[in-house]
């Protein structure tokens, strides 16, 4: 069984009109949230056997606070080719993992998570199932799993949305 987490990075900022998109941080808002979803997958007891993260500094930031979180070392692959990529892309990516990683997580960005969370998902509590079509907020986390030991077996509809952490519904 392999199991996967899409991870959208947490709120950030817009002070800075200077910034490109590429490089805004994370606000307050965003650092809190980051933190209460490690804090929660830990709890949950998902650790992630590696990480593929969009080079997006928020994205970056996300994963660093819910790396802190979980209090491990996980191995990351930072790619810019996750940056605003399309779920098509991301669902390649995810394919390429090798196959001794059990538990992947990706940190991107939206629309890219929503799309791919809902081409993926196709069974699940029917109210999980709902929240994940309806909206994949700022540092929202889909937890999916899969009944393959093959990443690159992983295909649309196959997925179990076990949980779709949001971060509001944990402060």
């Amino acid at each position: 069984m392999k199991t996967l987490c899409l991870m959208r990075h947490a709120k950030s900022g817009w002070d800075d009109p200077t910034l490109a998109d590429h490089d805004r941080p994370l606000n307050e808002r965003g650092v809190e949230a980051a933190g209460l979803v490690g804090r929660h997958l830990k709890h949950r007891g998902v650790h992630p056997d590696l990480v593929l993260c969009s080079t997006a500094r928020r994205a970056a930031d996300t994963l660093t606070l819910v790396l802190e979180a979980l209090g491990r070392e996980v191995p990351v692959e930072h790619d810019r080719g996750l940056y605003l990529a399309g779920a098509p892309a991301l669902l390649e990516a995810l394919r390429g993992a090798p196959d001794s990683v059990g538990t992947l997580m990706l940190v991107g960005h939206n629309p890219d998570m929503h799309h791919l969370s809902q081409h993926l998902a196709g069974f699940g509590d029917p109210k999980v199932l709902r929240a994940v079509a309806e909206k994949f907020p700022t540092g929202g986390c889909a937890i999916l799993t899969f009944e393959t030991g093959r990443w690159r077996a992983v295909s649309p509809g196959q997925g179990h949305l076990v949980e779709f952490v949001r971060p509001r519904l944990l402060a």
